[in-house]
């Protein structure tokens, strides 16, 4: 049963439906009616009156003091959202250098109201005057000035697309502790309509890299694309520190440089100065030309497809720059034909001087005294403190008049001031060379160690560029330098190095004429001389030539060659800390010889202008008895003095090819031989 009376009228549906929907029109038409007195107040106010509540607001949104010194605009006009300020100023962060990140005399503004909520920033047009931005990084570099937020690392920075733009009188600031980077640009009027510009907007802007000035100058070459936030090309140079940098590239954004392909060139008179811009520090190069590819991924600058000339040399390959905490350089480098010329800088000489004046005034230009090679270029010890590095260098051949130098394989690493060249080969007139060379400044003054292994190699080639020819010698070369000093130089580490050197002579054949001269057989040598035969070879058992080097003075221990025909041996020795030579070198016949001086051969002089002195006061000496006996008695028995009987002692080729010290030595029946000396100068 109905609870309602079948008299009783039932209350249609469609009026409870029409009350909503009059109720709905009723708040639309409200809030549409708010709208239009809002839109009507700002309209004729102009919106003044909200200067102060958008400077609060937006101050408050961003975390930033935000204020407009002079007259304020902000209203519909109609449907475009009108900004006007004079004197507009937004604060830095507090740890900033600067109070301010953006200032500006007068901005005038028409936003697309939607583009503020939805999608891309539009500005439909921008008037700008003295405007001024400072952009500057943290020096823990997780922070910037234009990021309005706590996010670490920083967003990169983005401009709205602008329809129509006027902008004079703008300039920019920009920092970078970590670097550290400081540049200030002025940026050329623009004026664009419908999105375009119509010519290049030019940049210009002076800075300091580190210690280094620098000046630049750019153009923006489509600047279109810039005002519409699309690909924009850019053209830049930079000039610092004798160096010209050229950057070309497309960037999608005026601001946006990150994993954006660069094409870059440099050139200038030396590559170190270069990289002594961001302070790194190499040996000088003569003038070079680069070119590469250059990504920047937030703190790595990644060089691909290097390639061009330092000096008469080349070089290609790759090159990471990471600017972290530390700064690191890691690289791959070829170089196909290296002038030796250019490789003068690696062991401390300029090689401009070396070209032009010789290895004794590159030397002293490096403070060494007179007549010295050694060069006194110390490391830059500060600098391998502060960064880190590691190479790997392949070179095909070394242009060199004297020694043929080619397939070297270079591997370095420095660690927080240790630098070591290991392992370091190469390949020498067909034999190889290893070493491994350590410079650790970690400990002052540097501890320095030299560890370099000669394979056997033939001799004849080896020494082919000093006037030995290779034909008819056959003797065979290999040898060690193990030395251990400390200094900042080479010369000082050498002064007070302690080791030994020593190279081994296996069997093998020399010219006649090399040996005869070295004993000074007068008579054998002018027999064979006018028989045409200078070039006979003359075979030798086992030779070996070493120093023992204690606090930077070398002493022969022993030089000892066992010939066919006869034993040379050595006294004396060489200093590396005065470059003086000072050795005597005889050869005692094992045969009877009519004429033979038997006085040693002086070898002295210094490093840069050795001696030789083969009338040795031993043999004016034997002339004056000669010359004596020739005349009190008879012709032939001055002849008598210039005999050798031919008692020399052969040598035990087995100490002697395993480098023993002269006290090991041996002659070939066993006994202790008493004509090498004792491993002193003496």
């Amino acid at each position: 049963m109905s609870t309602l009376d079948e008299g009783e009228p039932v209350p249609p549906r469609t009026g409870r439906k029409g009350r909503r929907l009059h109720v709905l029109r009723t708040a639309l038409l409200a809030v549409f009616g708010a709208i239009v007195l809002a839109w009507l107040i700002l309209f004729v106010t102009k919106g003044r009156f909200l200067k102060h509540p958008v400077e609060r607001t937006v101050g408050s949104l961003i975390n930033r003091t935000v204020a407009v010194k002079g007259d304020f605009q902000l209203y519909f006009a109609p449907l475009e959202l009108k900004f006007y300020a004079e004197g507009l100023s937004i604060s830095n962060p507090g740890w900033a250098s600067r109070p301010h990140l953006f200032t500006a005399r007068k901005i005038d503004a028409r936003i697309a109201p939607l583009s503020l909520i939805f999608g891309k920033r539009r500005l439909y047009r921008l008037d700008l005057t003295d405007g001024a931005a400072d952009l500057e990084w943290n020096r823990a570099h997780d922070r910037n000035t234009w990021t309005f937020s706590d996010k670490k690392g920083g967003e990169p920075l983005q401009f709205p697309r602008i329809d129509r733009a006027t902008v004079a009188g703008t300039t920019m600031r920009y920092a970078d502790p970590q670097m550290p980077l400081l540049a200030e640009l002025g940026i050329g009027t623009i004026t664009s309509a419908n999105a375009r510009i119509g010519k290049a907007v030019k940049v210009k802007g002076t800075g300091r890299i580190r210690d280094t000035p620098f000046r630049l100058a750019g153009d923006l070459l489509s600047p279109d694309a810039t005002v519409n936030r699309g690909r924009n090309q850019l053209s830049l140079r930079i000039w610092a520190a004798n160096n010209i940098v050229d950057i070309a590239g497309v960037l999608p954004s005026i601001a946006d440089v990150e994993n954006v392909p660069l094409q870059t060139r440099a050139r200038g008179r030396d590559l170190s100065e270069l990289l002594w811009i961001i302070g790194v520090a190499i040996p000088s190069t003569r003038t070079y030309a680069l070119k590469a590819q250059l990504v920047k991924d937030k703190e790595t600058f990644r060089f691909t497809g290097l390639s061009g000339t330092f000096g008469n040399s080349d070089l290609a390959g790759r090159l990471t720059v990471t600017n972290g905490q530390r700064l690191r350089l890691d690289s791959a480098l070829t170089t196909r034909r290296l002038d030796i010329v250019d490789a003068a800088p690696f062991i401390g000489y300029n090689p401009d001087i070396v070209a032009s004046k010789g290895a004794v005034a590159a030397a002293a230009a490096t403070g060494a005294g007179p007549q010295r090679v050694l060069p006194e270029a110390a490391l830059p010890v500060a600098t391998m403190q502060r960064f880190d590095a590691a190479l790997k260098w392949t070179i095909g051949v070394v242009r060199s008049r004297n020694v043929p130098v080619s397939n070297i394989d270079l591997t370095l690493a420095l660690d927080r001031g240790r630098l070591a060249l290991s392992p370091l080969t190469f390949s020498m007139a067909r034999g190889n060379v290893a070493s491994d060379l350590i410079f650790d400044t970690r400990s002052r003054p540097a501890a320095n160690s030299y560890d370099i292994r000669l394979a056997p190699t033939p001799m004849g080639r080896l020494l082919a560029g000093y006037g030995v020819a290779e034909a008819g010698t056959t003797g065979m070369v290999s040898g060690r330098i193990k030395l251990d000093g400390r200094g900042d130089t080479i010369h000082d580490a050498l002064s007070t190095a302690s080791g030994r050197i020593a190279f081994v002579m296996p069997r093998g054949s020399f010219w006649t004429r090399n040996v005869q001269l070295s004993e000074l057989d007068v008579g054998t040598f002018a027999y064979k001389m006018f028989q045409g035969r200078l070039k006979e070879p003359v075979a030798i058992n086992c030779g070996l030539i070493a120093f023992t080097v204690r606090n930077g003075i070398a002493a022969a221990d022993p030089i000892l060659i066992d010939t066919r025909k006869n034993v040379i041996l050595g006294r004396g020795g060489f200093s590396f800390r005065t470059e003086a030579v000072d050795l005597a070198i005889r050869a005692d016949g094992k045969k009877f010889s009519l004429f033979s001086g038997q006085s040693p051969v002086g070898l002295g002089g210094t490093f840069a202008r050795p001696s030789l002195n083969v009338i040795s006061p031993e043999l004016l000496g034997r002339a004056g008895a000669g010359l004596g006996l020739a005349i009190v008695a008879t012709p032939l028995a001055g002849v008598l003095t210039f005999v050798d009987i031919g008692d020399a002692k052969s040598a035990a080729c087995g100490p002697v090819l395993s480098a023993a010290t002269a006290s090991a030595q041996r002659t070939t029946r066993g006994k202790k031989r008493d004509d090498v000396g004792a491993g002193t100068r003496n």
